[in-house]
């Protein structure tokens, strides 16, 4: 399959909700496989403007100090994961990509930022699949979302999204090897609604984070956290410089309402860690 590029203006970049809606319907349609093809285009979205609005309610739901009125602060170094999301979720939901979207695992992310990304600046933002690979457990996708500022790259993130499926000679009943715990400096009690106030202020309001009713259709027992929310209020509490780079893999799913406890070690390690001391995050900034 051929390269290609396709550039959306503002107006005309996809919502989630019918991504979502779409990606779900071809999902038993899927065949998840290492040497699947896998779409080659690249999204562009040219002229990006920050709505401050919508990154003052994200700040606040994840924990960061929220930016001046008129937005000369840095944007936190998760937000142009928010931003580059409906991008990613068109190429996982469209036909020619090889993964089902139902039951697709946010695993990992890297993100990369080499300096502060004032909130009034314009922008382009850009995303592409970079390949799949076998995993333990099934096949993973490597998204990967660019921001780029007068011509600059600013910011980059490598998201890996799992597909479960059997995979001949990599049994799937091995388990993580965990780390041991981090000292404990806070913790947390979570509200029930954090997965809508976090789905209002990012758009994503997939069902399994807004109520229990509906992340039991899908087998959870109540809703859980998003992932990209447990990285987002960590690093609120830990702080990132200008430059830096952030890598986070997600363990377990965190239940809603719950707590959990965040740990440090003083050299950039971070994680959450649940009742009986179960691992959800873990990650480190550099």
């Amino acid at each position: 399959m051929a390269d290609r590029c396709l550039s959306f203006t503002l107006a005309a970049a996809p919502a989630l909700a019918p991504l979502l809606a779409r990606g779900a319907l071809r999902s038993p349609f899927k065949r998840p496989s290492p040497e699947a093809d896998f779409p080659r285009t690249r999204l562009v979205l040219p002229g990006l403007r920050i709505d401050l609005a919508r990154l003052a309610a994200y700040e606040r739901v994840c924990g960061f100090a929220t930016g001046s009125a008129d937005g000369t602060d840095a944007l936190p170094v998760t937000y142009p994961h928010l931003l580059g999301f409906p991008l990613a979720m068109r190429l996982m939901s469209g036909r020619d990509f090889p993964l089902p979207l139902l039951g697709l695992v946010h695993t990992s992310i890297e993100i990369v930022r080499r300096t502060a990304l004032p909130a009034t600046r314009e922008y382009e933002l850009a995303v592409h699949i970079d390949g799949l690979t076998p995993h333990r457990r099934g096949t993973e996708a490597t998204v990967v979302t660019g921001l780029r500022a007068g011509g600059d790259a600013v910011w980059e993130s490598r998201s890996t999204y799992l597909a479960r499926h059997r995979t001949p000679g990599r049994p799937d009943g091995s388990r993580d090897q965990h780390p041991a715990p981090l000292p404990v400096l806070a913790e947390w009690r979570l509200a029930g609604d954090v997965g809508r106030r976090y789905g209002a202020a990012s758009g994503d309001r997939n069902p399994i984070h807004l109520h229990p009713l509906t992340a039991r259709l899908f087998g959870f027992p109540r809703a859980i956290a998003h992932g990209m929310w447990t990285v987002a209020r960590s690093l609120a509490a830990h702080g990132t410089p200008a430059e830096a780079v952030v890598r986070a893999r997600f363990h377990a799913p965190v239940l809603l309402p719950g707590t959990v406890q965040y740990g440090a070690d003083g050299e950039g390690r971070f994680e959450l860690r649940g009742a009986g001391s179960r691992l959800h995050l873990t990650g480190e900034v550099s």
